[in-house]
């Protein structure tokens, strides 16, 4: 069998045989290296450019899910920093099974590198989710089947990848956080609204058992699998900006928000923060966090839609603090702390009791589901389109979809802002318009919105990578790269109003009047 955590050194690669060895297979929790020595928690080992040069593999994807039941599982933390450990619950109707973590990079083109694969475990089919009453909360609450322990590995974003020994495979996202972000750019993963989406055990925040609004899960938690392959919020969403950003070599650090909610000091000194794909489920604590990034001068790129709508709670689950996502959408009314607690209480951030609209923060609002529509670019000359070759008017098909953000003149925006791409669109029969948007805070930040939840998928258009592109094409995808790396190599120098020309306020030649 080969176990051994791989790259880390010979000590440590020994250890951990001598202690499978002395356990057997049957005792697969005792199979990982031990824990980190004192003081090691950021070593330059730990750092996203010591793997720049690593070799990868492309054998990180799933090829086979099965039927649903065949292998699936989750990690009891969301993140870990180098060197801790989490639990791994895993079911599967297999005898055994392995598991392989997979660091997400660019790797030479490959996107992901092997960082530690397990031996053969034991299989075992764990009993069916119970749901919580009141909340109507699906819960797995299975037990440990492998701790895994993270020594020797780099912070970053990783898929574990379950295998059974009939061949079916799921992924388990989990993010290997870094404890400190100065001087680097913050990659900001969303697993609230990952959890939010999650229809494992028949119910999510959108839908319950028989598909009906009415009868949605009020409260999600992580201690349950992720549904279809297990990953698809992060492969969607986020996973083909984490392969561009390591490929520009910029400084890098990572983090997801219920971690900067716990703890905002990966932000401190932060040049920068990026929020992806779909990340529309914020606490207070979280916006209140980034928002005072924002005005130290860590600039902000917004490269989604949707971002920040919903307030919600994070609460205890039965085992551990955070595992709960809170959020009772239209029956706010109902949530506990409605009379109490009005600014916790979990529904839209625009609506009462404690409308606060996420376009303070964004510098856009969002508006509708579901549009498919061309991004039409406006100002042309703007920095972020340099080296793209766009005209005002080029446009770029399906590129806005499925949910989009614009300026909306009276709600709350700051200033100044300048539309760089207007693309006009008809939702649910209505006209209205996309907006990509830049602003500079008081302190110097920049802050760049696009307006559109498919910019990340852009960056894949007409590769066929994800089995979807929505038609888009590689003059989009081309565009898309360029438009990101100015983003990200402008933003990772500092605060942006010091290096990046400023904003031209055209809200009131764009609507006619002021935002």
């Amino acid at each position: 069998m080969t176990a051994a955590p791989l790259g880390g050194d010979d000590t440590t690669r020994r250890r951990f045989l001598g202690l499978c060895a002395a356990a057997g297979l049957g005792a697969a929790a005792g199979c990982t290296p031990a824990p980190p020595a004192a003081g090691h928690r950021r070593a330059p080992s730990h750092l996203p450019e010591a793997e720049q040069d690593a070799p990868g593999t492309a054998d990180w994807r799933i090829r086979s899910t099965g039927p649903v039941d065949a292998v699936t599982g989750y990690t009891d933390r969301v993140s870990v920093t180098p060197g801790e450990e989490c639990g791994l619950h895993v079911s599967t109707t297999a005898a055994s099974f392995r598991v392989s973590a997979f660091r997400v990079g660019w790797y030479g083109g490959r996107r992901a590198r092997l960082v530690w694969a397990s031996p053969r475990i034991p299989g075992r089919a764990q009993p069916p989710p119970r749901v919580l009453s009141g909340t109507r909360t699906v819960r797995a609450d299975w037990p440990v089947t492998l701790t895994l322990d993270t020594t020797g590995w780099p912070e970053g974003a990783y898929l574990l990848r379950l295998e059974s020994d009939a061949g079916h495979q799921r992924h388990v996202p989990l993010v290997v956080r870094s404890a400190e972000g100065t001087g680097r750019t913050v990659l900001l993963h969303a697993p609230a609204t990952w959890q939010a989406y999650n229809r494992w055990g028949g119910s999510s925040l959108y839908a319950g058992s028989s598909g009906a609004y009415a009868t949605r899960s009020l409260a999600v938690s992580f201690d349950r699998p992720y549904d279809g392959n297990g990953a698809e919020k992060f492969l969607v969403y986020e996973w083909a900006l984490v392969v561009l950003a390591e490929r520009l070599r910029i400084p890098l650090a990572y983090t997801t928000g219920p971690d900067v909610h716990r703890d905002p000091s990966v932000l401190g000194g932060a040049h920068a923060v990026v929020c992806l794909g779909h990340d529309e489920y914020w606490t207070p604590e979280q916006r209140a966090h980034v928002t005072r990034a924002r005005d130290s001068g860590t600039n902000i790129a917004f490269l989604g839609a949707n971002t920040c709508f919903r307030r919600v709670r994070l609460e205890d689950g039965e085992r551990a603090a955070g595992r709960t996502v809170v959020c009772y959408k239209t029956s706010y009314r109902a949530d506990p702390v409605y009379a109490s607690d009005p600014a916790r209480v979990t529904t839209d951030y625009r609506l009462p009791p404690a409308a606060d609209p996420e376009s303070s923060l964004t510098g856009v609002l969002y508006e509708g589901y579901p549009v498919d529509a061309p991004y039409v670019v406006r100002d042309a000359g703007h920095w972020v389109y340099d080296g793209t070759g766009v005209r005002a008017g080029d446009g770029f098909a399906h590129l806005v979809g499925v949910e989009y953000d614009r300026v909306t003149p009276g709600s709350p925006t700051p200033g100044p802002l300048e539309i760089t791409a207007h693309s006009p669109l008809v939702c649910a029969g209505r006209p209205s318009h996309s907006d990509s948007a830049y602003y500079n805070a008081a302190g110097g930040a920049g802050v760049f919105a696009t307006g559109t939840m498919r910019w990340v998928e852009g960056l894949l258009a007409g590769t066929g990578e994800l089995g979807r592109d929505h038609g888009m094409d590689g003059r989009t995808r081309a565009f898309v790269t360029r438009a990101t790396e100015n983003v990200l190599h402008t933003f990772a120098k500092g605060p942006a109003a010091r290096h990046a020309p400023a904003p031209v306020p055209d809200t009131a030649r764009v609507y006619g009047r002021p935002a």
